[in-house]
């Protein structure tokens, strides 16, 4: 699914990322462990497409990352990757419904299918009877659980998580590493960006530790 080949992101001559290769394969999930500053967040950012190598080759599905335009780069966010954030970024003054219903209108899907859809994510989410209410209603947890359905919405096939329980209570945490953990024992391939060791332990089919952009240890389950 993800192909990483002999990448390096320098910032100001700095390498956040050096030399870097790395695979992901389909129906696994990879966590990405580390402490401030060792390259969590650029590799999460260049698999998205919301950042460009200073070398090497970025493949996701056989597409070519790196070589995308900006328009090309929208598509494919749009169709192959799903993203969740520490801080849920849901639109305060839609509905619940409505920021899931987001990725499909962008996609330009019939509103009827549409709809089906992201009530269908929420029942399975356990968070279809908000689906009426505004985000700012919702505890945390809940609030996650509906951005996990927004980055569901399109069926990518790649889910992207950066922080995504730490934001949360103790409790709304580890209802969204088990939800997590479902999720890819459905199938679903995702890397996880996490500072929460129990996130990947509950979630990781593979563990990676970055160290100054580079990979320091590994551990697979």
């Amino acid at each position: 699914m993800i192909e990483i080949r002999a990448v390096t992101k320098s910032y100001d001559g700095r390498p956040a990322l050096d030399d870097l290769t790395l695979s992901v394969a389909a129906g696994e999930a990879l966590a990405v462990l580390g402490a401030s500053g060792s390259g969590k967040s650029t590799l999460l950012n260049l698999v998205a497409g919301l950042d460009r190598p200073t070398g090497g080759t970025v493949t996701v599905a056989g597409t070519r990352v790196d070589d995308l335009s900006e328009t090309a780069l929208a598509r494919y966010r749009r169709a192959r990757v799903g993203m969740v954030f520490q801080f849920f970024n849901l639109l305060d003054d839609l509905t619940v419904l409505d920021n899931v219903l987001l990725p499909a209108q962008l996609s330009r899907t019939p509103r009827r299918a549409a709809r089906d859809r992201a009530e269908e994510l929420l029942g399975k989410l356990g968070v279809l009877r908000h689906a009426r209410a505004f985000p700012g209603r919702l505890s945390g947890g809940e609030r996650q659980r509906v951005a996990v359905a927004r980055a569901l919405m399109n069926r990518p096939p790649l889910l992207l998580a950066d922080e995504p329980t730490g934001a949360l209570d103790t409790a709304s945490a580890a209802d969204v590493r088990d939800l997590l953990a479902e999720l890819n024992a459905e199938g679903q391939t995702m890397l996880l960006v996490t500072h929460d060791t129990a996130l990947a332990a509950a979630c990781a089919t593979r563990t990676i530790e970055l160290a100054d952009g580079r990979v320091t240890r590994m551990v697979t389950r």
